[in-house]
């Protein structure tokens, strides 16, 4: 047993060293881009947001009027996705003159409801730039301008920011951090932004791409299968010979809550699997890796061998260093560090009842709509 634990020990000691000391930085928080503190009133007519909403009523109350305050001439077209709330009376009252509304069509089979209402409303699109963004979205004003600022200035085709996911509740902070914190890992934004780099991320919840670019690809056609669809237009822009950019930023926030474990664990649990490929094997490692990383190194600590103590120690020490920027970069406190034993654990057992629900049949669902 004790040489079993060493050898956890030590793998989850390397895997700590390996994350720190690579060259592409997967833990920092140094790609970010936010609005200017002071923002001129300028013409956003080349641009027109596009936005998928689902029984939205209560999000798009501030998610519109966001909008609005962002500069002059900004084109948006709401597609109402078969909502049974109220969504399409408030858009129409707050979403302003320059707000075309879309009364969705049902999916086609292979179709997800997001996607389909995107390719829906891309047909209406008429400007050179488009914005996607999610009904749950509050842009801060001066966002946009700063996204089509970026853009020409890094010479990109596609450039997504990761909104600021809300973090209120224990739960919130807890395990949201710790998600981008993982998204990161999975998707190191230096590597996203290389053109020498196959790696391709973007964050569905706020993606400004160049209209003709989205056109040449096939639009969200080419993508109709995707459950994970942010990474997969980034792969598909990406494949396609363009360019493309992900970064932070506290101007763009989700208005979403996730107030209990439980809302948490299904939003993780929907796409954990498909992550991996629905591969057993890649499951299989991924639990080796996180147990040596995350759960071994708290239980070594209470075990009697010295060597055991001592790289459970570095262990945990790699995995606090390495989250603390995320942390700081979100204003929570650096205390919430020290519970990454236990973050990594949880988000295993989410993949792992993903994966089963995959094996007994139970597709995905996400607001009364099931996919295979």
């Amino acid at each position: 047993m004790e040489t079993v634990l060493t050898l956890f020990a030590i793998f989850g000691a390397a895997i700590w060293l390996t994350i720190l000391l690579l060259p592409w930085r997967p833990w920092s928080t140094g790609e970010v881009l936010d609005a200017l503190s002071t923002v001129p009133q300028e013409d956003l007519s080349d641009i027109t947001v596009l936005i998928p909403a689902r029984n939205e009523e209560e999000m798009i109350k501030t998610t519109l009027p966001a909008l609005l305050e962002q500069g002059r001439g900004l084109h948006i077209i709401l597609v109402d996705d078969q909502s049974t709330d109220g969504t399409f009376e408030v858009a129409r009252q707050v979403g302003g003159k320059n707000l075309l509304i879309i009364l969705g069509e049902v999916p086609p089979e292979g179709w997800s409801g997001k996607l389909w209402a995107l390719e829906q409303g891309r047909s209406k699109v008429e400007t050179p730039l488009t914005l996607l963004l999610d009904a749950d979205i509050e842009a801060e004003p001066g966002i946009i301008i700063e996204l089509r600022r970026a853009m020409k200035e890094k010479n990109v085709q596609l450039i997504s920011l990761m909104a600021v996911l809300r973090m209120k509740t224990s739960w919130e902070k807890l395990l949201m951090p710790a998600f981008i914190y993982f998204f990161k890992l999975l998707y190191p934004f230096r590597l996203s932004n290389s053109s020498r780099s196959k790696t391709a991320a973007a964050a569905g919840g706020c993606i400004l791409v160049e209209t003709e670019v989205l056109n040449a690809i096939g639009g969200f056609d080419s993508l109709r299968g995707e459950l994970i669809d942010d990474c997969a237009l980034a792969r598909r822009v990406k494949s396609s010979g363009y360019r493309t950019w992900m970064g932070l930023s506290h101007s763009v926030r989700s208005l979403r809550p996730y107030n209990t474990l439980g809302m948490i664990w299904n939003m993780v649990e929907r796409t954990a699997f498909t992550q991996l490929g629905y591969s057993i094997f890649t499951l299989l490692f991924c639990t080796i890796v996180m147990l040596a990383s995350f759960s071994i190194p708290a239980i070594g600590l209470l075990l009697p061998p010295v060597s055991v103590k001592l790289l459970s120690t570095f262990c945990l020490a790699g995995m606090i260093l390495s989250y603390l920027p995320t942390l700081r970069f979100y204003g929570i406190s650096s205390w919430w560090a020290l519970t990454m034993p236990l973050v990594g654990t949880l988000y295993l057992t989410m993949t792992w009842t993903s994966a089963i629900k995959y094996w007994l049949g139970e597709t995905a669902e996400w607001k009364g709509r099931k996919y295979s």
